[in-house]
């Protein structure tokens, strides 16, 4: 998928990589750059940081946990823009808490961000762009959707299920016969002040400009999947062929993945 004269839609745009995505969405030629994004000052001031590229550049405040205001914004998304040839999910939000510390609104929270956002938001561009056989969505989940992990369990919950409803919609595009790529990103953590306080024993934080880099290229590409840094297939085959209690040694013992939310603190 070209980015060049298209129009690009990037949820959590104001901050850590979906402000990447959306500035190098401009970088390569979109006519339109649509951003949602609940801080209206934060839309406000990305926009105006945007303003010397002279290209199309509109935002919209909304809290993705609302199906309400979803619903709204993607109307007047449709009315004031038009068609949106290629989306991109990357808006989430992370609880690092062991489970039995949740609360229900920390559930939910994280459900319906992580999980049913994309799915509302999707539902709403897709029949359109099936209508011109054209288009691109790409959802940015995370290795978490792969790997559990303790202190994130709902995390993990929200994102293995926003891997399985993406790829599936990838396979119902392919059996359709329709020319819409389906990309689904997992990577590990990011350096973006999202996951302050966690330690990797092994693998480093993702850094944010090369991370944004490598899934706007992925959605070129019209990649399926793409899991950094440890390929889906890796970690899919070692769970398929490795006895329970070796993997869960090597994610603990080897790679210290079990433990990297010891001391999380998040943004505050």
């Amino acid at each position: 998928m070209d980015f060049k004269h298209k129009t690009l839609l990037v949820t959590g745009g104001c901050s850590g990589i979906g402000k990447i995505m959306a500035r190098k969405g401009l970088e390569r030629g979109v006519s339109k750059l649509i951003i949602i994004d609940i801080n209206e000052s934060a839309l406000v001031q990305t926009k105006s940081e945007f303003s010397h590229w002279e290209k199309e550049i509109l935002i919209y405040p909304c809290d993705l946990a609302d199906v309400t205001q979803i619903r709204e914004v993607s109307e007047k998304i449709k009315n004031e823009v038009g068609n949106v040839d290629i989306l991109i999910n990357n808006a989430g939000v992370v609880t690092g808490k062991y489970f039995h510390e949740h609360t229900h609104e920390n559930i939910e929270q994280s459900m319906l961000i992580n999980s049913c956002a994309p799915m509302h938001l999707t539902l709403e561009f897709l029949p359109e762009m099936m209508v011109r056989n054209h288009g691109a969505v790409c959802t940015v989940a995370s290795s978490a959707g792969l790997i559990s992990n303790p202190k994130m369990s709902v995390y993990a919950a929200s994102k293995w299920a926003a891997v399985g409803w993406s790829d599936s919609v990838r396979l119902e595009m392919k059996q359709l016969g329709k020319n819409i790529s389906f990309t689904t990103i997992m990577p590990f953590f990011i350096n973006t002040g999202m996951f302050d306080g966690v330690k990797s024993k092994i693998l480093p934080m993702l850094d944010p400009e090369k991370t944004s880099e490598s899934i706007i290229c992925a959605i070129e590409k019209e990649r399926k999947m793409l899991a950094m840094p440890l390929p889906y297939w890796f970690i899919r085959f070692s769970q398929g062929i490795l006895p329970l209690s070796v993997f869960d040694w090597v994610m603990r013992d080897v790679l210290g993945i079990y433990d990297t939310m010891k001391e999380f603190k998040g943004r505050g």
